[in-house]
């Protein structure tokens, strides 16, 4: 499916004063609308707000900084692709200072990714073998090394599991036990009650308050939002 240029934000309730207008900018500036997909979770007049951060996610950065992206993702969608360079170049730059957290949560596109469920398997797999930094240098890696528009080479799932630290054979047997398939289900389907239609979807949280970007944001529009949030807060004394 052909995603079309225009991109939006949905922001239930203002985080600070000003991020209103951090809306409109992203609402008009343009970027690659995530694929669309179906979730078996009935459509509820409410949307849920997104899980917070908790014990079992994956988290690079600081998990206890002020502002967190929660982002659900397909490793074989070719905008989650460009979304997850523009995530690391934010880290790089906001991440070693704890100002910004980045949670990766799994929304695998079987209809159009037939092989993404097993991808996010694979990595869950990984995390729960070798730790965080483990699945997070997999991730890293399914990305890396495949070009925009590839499918993944799944012949070298467990290649990247040891490359990230993980026994081939402990991460061959968690993968064929299935073991990770209802996580990975269990996320899928919370996304889609807090709104996610398509990947990537990200959600910018601050203490309780949250407001959700679609989309492959360009790295000038995610470092736009973060300049002026961390501004605010900084003002504000936060």
């Amino acid at each position: 499916m052909e995603p079309t240029t225009k991109t939006s934000l949905a922001i239930p309730f203002s985080i600070i004063l000003g991020f209103g207008l951090i809306a409109v900018a992203i609402y008009f500036s343009g970027s690659s609308k995530p694929v669309t997909i179906n979730t078996d979770t009935p459509a509820a007049p409410v949307l849920e707000k997104v899980r917070n951060i908790d014990e079992t996610d994956y988290v690079r950065g600081n998990p206890n900084a002020q502002i967190v992206i929660i982002e659900y993702s397909d490793y074989d969608c070719p905008f989650c692709k460009e979304f997850h360079n523009t995530m690391n170049r934010i880290m790089d730059e906001y991440g070693v200072s704890g100002k910004v957290a980045w949670v990766y949560r799994q929304a695998p596109i079987a209809q159009l990714h037939p092989n993404a469920p097993k991808i996010s398997e694979a990595a869950l797999c990984t995390g729960e073998l070798g730790g965080n930094d483990a699945f997070w240098s997999f991730s890293d890696l399914v990305f890396g090394e495949r070009g925009i528009n590839e499918p993944t080479n799944m012949t070298r799932l467990a290649e990247y599991a040891e490359m990230a630290g993980v026994n081939q054979t402990e991460f061959n047997s968690c993968l064929n036990s299935g073991r990770m398939k209802e996580k990975v289900n269990a996320q899928y389907q919370e996304g889609g009650r807090a709104g996610v239609s398509g990947t990537p979807h990200s959600f910018v949280l601050i203490g309780s308050q949250q407001a959700g970007i679609e989309g492959a944001q360009r790295y000038e529009v995610v470092k736009g939002i973060i300049d002026d949030l961390i501004g605010q807060l900084e003002s504000s004394g936060s």
